[in-house]
């Protein structure tokens, strides 16, 4: 558990992200996996799990299975506003609500920083009127970190998501040490960097020295890298398979790495 710097509440390390895991049909062949995968988040103490309009049915899907298992209030519900024009946002975030199953989101976040000035005054708004908790913005490269970067400074937000991993680390040069700086929450998207770093490491063993961290998979691996900095909240995985959760969820329990041997498993990656 780490917190949230606004407020000092406690959120598990571990979240789960919904992108193309939760775009699900609607039947019970097609959802039985991530219903599961849900159970198994909320079972093992998961709270933050994080959608968005952009995800497909994914918000629909979030809500009614978190319904039909009665977890809805044990969960940190967030998702995001992705469109032009207040009038559009406001319509927007009411159907992400209906569709959550939820009469207040815990975090509404603009998607990419699209109209990020438009919505804002919407945020405050609601955040003010109690339909939201928090407000973040959130981008997924790089190139947006300079936008990021100077929104933060505002201090107008909550919450910041961008991706950072073991093969994506340029957020370690600036927005990582700001967010710490300044205290806002940190979500991590692309932990795996799209599934890239599996790719590296397939056919080779988890080196016999991640023991010493208490990690047993190349998934823990590249989530506890990411866990090591001190100035990320939580990381969403995303996964439709319930083994994955599993073994996701695993890298938040026991010891994480320290600045030395975060550099040790840099350098043993590069070296792939």
């Amino acid at each position: 558990m780490r917190p949230i710097p606004a407020s000092s509440e406690m959120l598990p390390i571990i979240g789960l992200g919904t992108y193309q895991s939760f775009d699900v049909g609607g039947g019970a062949a097609q959802r039985g996996p991530v219903k599961e995968v849900l159970r198994l988040f909320e079972q093992q103490g998961g709270k933050l799990i994080d959608s968005s309009p952009m995800y497909g049915p994914s918000e629909s899907v979030v809500g009614d299975l978190a319904a039909e298992l009665g977890i809805t209030g044990r969960l940190f519900m967030a998702t995001k506003v992705w469109t032009n024009g207040r009038e559009a946002g406001i319509r927007q975030m009411e159907e992400s609500l209906r569709r959550m199953k939820v009469s207040r989101m815990d975090l509404m976040q603009i998607h990419n920083l699209l109209d990020w000035k438009t919505h804002l005054g919407t945020l405050r708004q609601w955040k003010d009127a109690g339909r939201i908790r928090y407000i973040g913005i959130t981008h997924y490269h790089s190139g947006a970190y300079a936008e990021l970067e100077r929104l933060m400074k505002t201090k107008d937000f909550d919450f910041v998501q961008f991706n950072y991993s073991i093969a994506e680390r340029e957020a370690e040069d600036r927005i990582l040490p700001l967010a710490r700086e300044i205290g806002v929450a940190v979500i991590v998207n692309r932990p795996f960097a799209q599934a890239s770093l599996f790719s590296r490491v397939r056919g080779k063993e988890v080196p016999a020295w991640a023991a010493e961290f208490d990690c047993k998979s190349w998934g823990q691996f590249f989530l506890k890298y990411i866990l090591g900095h001190p100035a990320v909240t939580c990381v969403i995985p995303a996964t439709g398979k319930p083994q994955h959760l599993v073994d996701n969820m695993m890298a938040g329990i026991g010891s994480l790495p320290d600045a030395a041997m975060r550099k040790r498993m840099v350098a043993f990656m590069d070296s792939l």
